[in-house]
């Protein structure tokens, strides 16, 4: 099995509820969630918007090869509503999920990049992570 860090994130209807969906269908469509952060909110990153965010960061133990992690989670983007992502920049969405860490794998794909290129620069993403997963060589500078 192996260990994904996965972030959720909402910023359209109800936002708790939408990460709720999100972590459910994970749950049934990609594997064991083993751990969730607490939920955090955040200004938009990226864009302007007078919607603030709701976001958490999810553990996933699964068997899933990263490319068809890719495909599911954004067919469960897909089902709980998400528009389709455009080439202009970020825009509200009622929800996002992207691929933080797989296990110690890399992934430098034109669609894919794993470890996530930005988390660092998103504290939205790296609180939550901490919260749940504060022993990773990131948090340590190892």
């Amino acid at each position: 099995m192996h260990k994904i860090y996965i972030s959720i994130g909402s910023n359209l209807g109800n936002k708790e509820q939408n990460i709720v969906n999100a972590i459910a269908e994970i749950g049934c469509q990609i594997g064991l969630v083993k751990k969730v952060s607490s939920f955090y909110n955040s200004e938009p990153w990226g864009f302007e918007s007078k919607n603030e965010f709701v976001n958490a960061v999810i553990l996933v133990l699964c068997d899933t090869p990263p490319l068809l992690l890719l495909q599911k989670t954004q067919a469960i983007e897909k089902k709980l509503g998400r528009e389709p992502k455009t080439n202009i920049g970020y825009s509200d969405r009622i929800i996002d999920i992207d691929i933080l860490l797989y296990d110690k794998v890399v992934v430098d794909l034109p669609n894919l990049q794993i470890p996530h290129p930005l988390m660092l620069q998103r504290n939205f993403v790296m609180e939550p992570l901490r919260e749940i997963a504060s022993d990773l060589a990131i948090f340590s500078g190892k």
